[in-house]
Parts: structure tokens; sequence; C-alpha cells
């Protein structure tokens, strides 16, 4: 790959996007990176340093969306590529109805990321790849099937996306659990049972690291042969 492209992270703030942001910058490449947090906004701009730049924004926004790509691209530049992990929802089981862990779910995991590239499409390149993220609930759920719908709708998406914008490539990345902000964020005791449970469910017995989920992100992004597909980094949950 050409070395000072211009990449764009929804989500880039913290977790698996922050990481992705660090393997591009550190090979020499620019990312533009978002989230809705101003603290995590800034703490991430300085650990990226001069070849970083970003902004607030929120993907569920449409209009602050359109205002993200805008400003991120200078006159007369293009993004070689855009990666979509940004999303904060709930989860629940069917029976209780709750639009908070259905509707809610779509709103801010799919259609952020549908709204996010058509956001994008005036400023990508013509040979840009678009890596959108879902999970390994699409491939074997085990509770909340609106998650599992939601995963699933989304690769979907990458495919039919793949179709109408080629030769632009899109693709999915298909996370398992992994030790990120997001769990470390939480209570010990909660942290421990999930990675306890994640590890008699998948093959290679670990959560993956943000970085293992980053370099999985920084392939999609980077071959040219690959589109319209999902790549499950879930180490091995899908076939136990």
């Amino acid at each position: 790959m050409t070395e000072n492209r211009l990449y764009a992270i929804l989500g880039g703030t913290s977790g698996i996007g922050l990481a992705t942001a660090r393997q591009l910058v550190a090979r020499g490449d620019r990312v533009w990176i978002g989230g809705r947090s101003p603290e995590r906004l800034a703490e991430a701009l300085a650990q990226l340093g001069d070849r970083a730049k970003g902004t607030l924004v929120d993907i569920t926004d449409r209009e602050a969306l359109t205002t993200f790509f805008a400003r991120g691209v200078p006159q007369g530049e293009a993004l070689s590529g855009l990666f979509t992990p940004a999303a904060s929802y709930r989860t629940g089981p069917f029976r209780h109805g709750d639009t908070a862990t259905s509707e809610a779910l779509f709103q801010a995991k799919f259609w952020g990321q549908y709204w996010a590239v058509y956001a994008a499409l005036p400023v990508l390149r013509s040979d840009a790849s678009l890596v959108l993220m879902s999970g390994a609930a699409s491939q074997r759920p085990i509770g909340a099937p609106a998650y599992a719908a939601c995963n699933a709708a989304l690769e979907g998406l990458a495919r039919g996306l793949a179709v109408e914008l080629a030769p632009i490539r899109v693709n999915c990345l298909s996370p398992g659990t992994t030790d990120s902000e997001l769990w470390r964020n939480r209570p010990a005791d909660q942290r421990e049972v999930a990675y306890a449970q994640w590890r008699q469910l998948c093959l290679l017995e670990r959560p993956a690291s943000v970085a293992e989920q980053a370099h999985a992100a920084l392939f999609l992004l980077d071959n040219t042969n690959m589109t319209g597909s999902t790549l499950c980094c879930d180490g091995g949950y899908t076939f136990r």
C-alpha cells in the first residue's frame, strides 16, 4: 500500500477503532477519527500524534455525519478507506418487547453505518475500501435475537454495497468478545464471568485483543481482491 493515504474511522477514539488508527499511523498513513466523547477524542489525538485529526460526531445523526466527512477531507484529496466500528447500544431478550434493545439497537448499529457510508460517498477515492463491523452473533446467536439480526443485516449490507459501489470495495469485520475498554470499564466480576463463558465457547479459549481485531480490519482495508466478504475474527467461536 502507498503510504500517507487518508483513512476515516468512526469510533476511532477507543477500542478496535483506536487500535486500527494506531496501526495506520504507525505505517505512515493519516487518520480522521470521530467519536462522541470530547475527553476520549482529545486523549486519542494526543496518543496518535500529528498524523491524526478528528472531530466529535454522533453516528446516529445524518447531518453530523455529512459534516464529519466534509471537515475531514482536505480540498483536492479523497479518502482511501473508511472503518465504522462506532456504536453504542443495549441488547436484550425478544420477550421483553423493549424498543431500546430492538429498534434503537438497529438505529445505532445498522443505520448508523448505513448512513455513514452514504455520507462518505462524495469524498471516496474510486479504489477506496470500506469496512463495516458486525459481530459473531450473526453466525451463532445465543440470545438477544435483535442483536443477531442486526449483525447479520450488516453483513448483508456489505455484500449489497459491494455490488452497487464497485470498484469501491466493501467488506465486514465480525469480531467476537474482545478485551477492550468496553469490558475493562465494567465491574471486574461481570467481566470475568463473560470472559470465562467466552473461553468455553471458542476454540482458542480466550478473548481477542484490540490489536488482533485491528489487524483484521487492516487486512480488509488493504487487500485489493477482497470485497463483499465477512471476516470472522472470533477465535473459532462459530465452529465450536
